[in-house]
């Protein structure tokens, strides 16, 4: 197996997504990874401007500072297009991230379903590994990580 020098993870804005950021960056601690946060602008999100393409949402800055995150090198990837596409392309270049992580649902969440669609798809899809951090306890999943990463 290859070193893991960079993971990317999924973003929306969405209490999932942060707790898969919070979760790749206890990871990305243990071994050594720089992490890449990725967004994917959509068709509708042209309409709103909800991200900058230039700078990291405070919420994530926020997190970066909670999580100790200050020797990990953190990088703010924009992209157009869908989010299972963009997502998928953070596999190859010019992120190259050797893992892929994503919440289990997004801002598009539907009662009674265990993985959004998003989730579902890059899982099915990607030629690189896939972690899904799960929903459940997104308040603990600081904890969680570093009793399941030693």
């Amino acid at each position: 197996m290859n070193e893991l020098r960079t993971i990317a993870v999924g973003y929306d804005g969405s209490p999932d997504s942060e707790a898969a950021v919070r979760w790749t960056l206890y990871l990305a601690k243990r071994v050594g990874a720089s992490v890449t946060v990725v967004h994917a602008v959509g068709l509708l999100e042209h309409l709103e401007e909800t991200f900058s393409h230039l700078e990291m949402p405070p919420a994530l800055v926020a997190i970066a500072k909670e999580c100790g995150a200050d020797g990990i090198r953190l990088r703010w990837f924009v992209e157009d297009g869908d989010a299972c596409s963009v997502l998928l392309r953070a596999g190859g270049p010019p992120l190259g991230a050797g893992l892929l992580v994503v919440g289990s649902r997004g801002h598009g969440k539907r009662d009674g379903l265990l993985l959004g669609s998003t989730s579902l798809e890059v899982a099915e899809h990607a030629s690189t590994p896939v972690v899904i951090v799960p929903s459940r306890n997104i308040e603990s999943v600081g904890s969680v990580a570093s009793t399941h990463l030693e």
